[in-house]
């Protein structure tokens, strides 16, 4: 989802809902867009399903031949592979051709002493052959229980259990636990495993696999400090990428259902006022305000004067097929049409940017606000010096908004260790892909690159990246809940009208999906998995 925002491009043009405006007719939201960084776009002529991913852009030193850094991609049938590096080494004893690893002995080790010598040759095979039992018996890469609660044996045991019986989210969990031990050897060994157990044309938790290995192969060759310097690949054209985000929020609900709560918690704060600034602070194609400002313009008494603040960069502006001005012109068309006095100011800025200055408030407004889908890409505390997530937060407050509505994904990916990061995106993405399992025929042309495009990006972000260059980084509602308390703000309950016109919009998909209010807040889920969390402020 939502599935990217930025430290490096990424932070400017990833943003969850870049929704293509068919004249303002209909709209859609991608859970992110890297627009200027992102997995190559494929060519699927053919019925081949090929993804090309990582371009290093830094050397690896001595990273084991077999996994190179620079080359991860996908085959044909749509397994991760890699291929030779092309880079070549200088000709010494301790890196060629022929001995990928440093080698503890040369031949000035030679000696007279026979055990010495058996001793060093012994080292030197375990140099260069290794034993994958003893790979296994000394890391720790158990996949139930604590540390040192069985023996390295019985670990390696189980975890060829699990390879054995085709388990692809126990090996990816085991993979996991060896990148964030450093264990190269063993991580080496289950990338081998997993590559023939996914796929981007199967199963959802093939698919998924594919996305979360890549990640990991992204990870393990760079430790995620280039990663976007190395996604170098085509991009697709504005128009290909609009589709894949119009079909995504067609066949998904949690892209209409944020927005719409969000619309309905500002008509409500706004139904007596007669003139409304809007702020959002990343505004994409703008097509949120669509269905709002038809709704103002039949208002009992006549339409309020409605003003939108759009806050976007100039990054972005591929996604929205033209920069802020043809938003402006698109939406004030529409307002025209509507008999709405309208108008539009651009703040072509990164949200984590902005200061009052940029927003352009006015006395004699009524102020709302809105953060749909963004918040989560900007940094606070837990990246560096500068909290932009509370900053901003209490900005707005200062401003006495009438409203301010936060729509997330529901999803613990901010300050997580890596190993539950890693789980917690595994199961949050499956539900994801199970969704669009049952919308979207498998066999669908364009199915594989609305999961590339608007998906695989975020994905391998959550797990490759650290610091600066991490900008998927979402909270619970629980956590959003704080911020907006320490701020200042209280609770906006959203109204039962705005729910039940969202239970009739949920009737028209799966019977799994579940819509729940819990503590003023609305969330939309798959099955028991929350997915997106909606709430309003004050």
């Amino acid at each position: 989802m939502q599935a990217s925002q930025k430290h490096g491009n990424y932070d400017r043009s990833n943003r969850v809902h870049n929704q293509p405006l068919p004249e303002l007719g209909s709209y859609c939201w991608a859970p992110t867009q890297s627009l200027d960084h992102h997995l190559c776009s494929n060519d699927f002529s053919g019925g081949t399903d090929r993804l090309c991913t990582v371009e290093s852009s830094t050397k690896t030193g001595g990273y084991p031949a077999n996994i190179s850094p620079s080359t991860g991609s996908f085959s044909p049938n749509g397994s991760p592979v890699s291929q030779p590096d092309s880079e070549s080494y200088p000709s010494d004893a301790h890196h060629s051709p022929d001995n990928t690893y440093s080698s503890p002995v040369s031949g000035s080790c030679l000696t007279d002493d026979t055990n010495d010598l058996k001793h060093k040759i012994r080292e030197l095979e375990t140099a260069m052959l290794g034993s994958d039992i003893e790979i296994f018996e000394s890391h720790d890469i158990t996949i139930h229980g604590e540390p040192n609660q069985v023996s390295e044996t019985e670990k390696w045991k189980e975890v060829m259990e699990i390879i054995s019986r085709g388990d692809l989210k126990g090996v990816l969990i085991a993979c996991a636990k060896a990148v964030a031990n450093n264990d190269q050897l063993t991580a080496e060994w289950l990338i081998s495993e997993l590559r023939p157990m996914v796929s981007v044309s199967g199963e959802p938790m093939q698919r998924l696999g594919a996305y979360m290995l890549e990640g990991l192969v992204a990870r393990l060759s760079s430790s995620g400090s280039s990663i976007y310097k190395a996604l170098r690949c085509r991009e697709p054209t504005g128009n290909e990428l609009l589709s894949y985000m119009h079909l995504l929020y067609e066949v998904c609900p949690y892209f209409k259902f944020g927005y719409m709560s969000a619309n309905g918690a500002i008509a409500e704060a706004m139904k007596d006022e007669d003139i409304i600034h809007i702020v959002d602070f990343q505004i994409a194609q703008g097509s949120q305000w669509v269905t709002l400002i038809q709704a103002l313009a039949a208002r009992p008494g006549g339409p309020p004067r409605i003003r939108i603040t759009g806050i976007d960069d100039c990054i972005s502006a591929h996604a929205r097929g033209g920069g802020l001005t043809m938003v402006g012109q698109r939406l004030s068309r529409l307002a025209q049409s509507c008999n709405v006095p309208f108008e539009f100011h651009a703040a072509p800025i990164s949200g984590s940017e902005v200061e009052i200055q940029h927003l352009g408030v006015r006395p004699g407004e009524a102020l709302a606000v809105n953060f749909a889908f963004v918040l989560h890409h900007m940094p606070d505390e837990s990246v560096g010096t500068q909290n932009h997530r509370d900053r901003l937060l209490r900005l707005i407050k200062s401003l006495s908004p009438k409203v301010v509505t936060l729509v997330e994904q529901e999803s613990n990916t901010n300050t997580a260790p890596f190993v539950p990061r890693f789980a917690e995106t595994l199961d949050y993405y499956m539900a994801i892909f199970e969704s669009i399992d049952v919308t979207l025929a498998r066999e669908h042309k364009e199915r594989i690159n609305v999961e590339q495009h608007c998906l695989a990006r975020e994905i391998v972000n959550i797990i490759a990246c650290e610091g600066a260059e991490r900008v998927e980084r979402h909270e619970l509602l629980g956590k959003w809940r704080s911020r907006f308390l320490m701020a200042g703000f209280t609770p906006y309950p959203l109204s039962s009208y705005v729910n039940a016109t969202i239970k009739s919009l949920l009737e028209n998909y799966c019977e799994k999906y579940r819509l729940e209010e819990r503590d003023g807040a609305l969330y939309l889920g798959w099955m028991n998995r929350d997915l997106v969390a909606s709430c309003a402020w004050r």
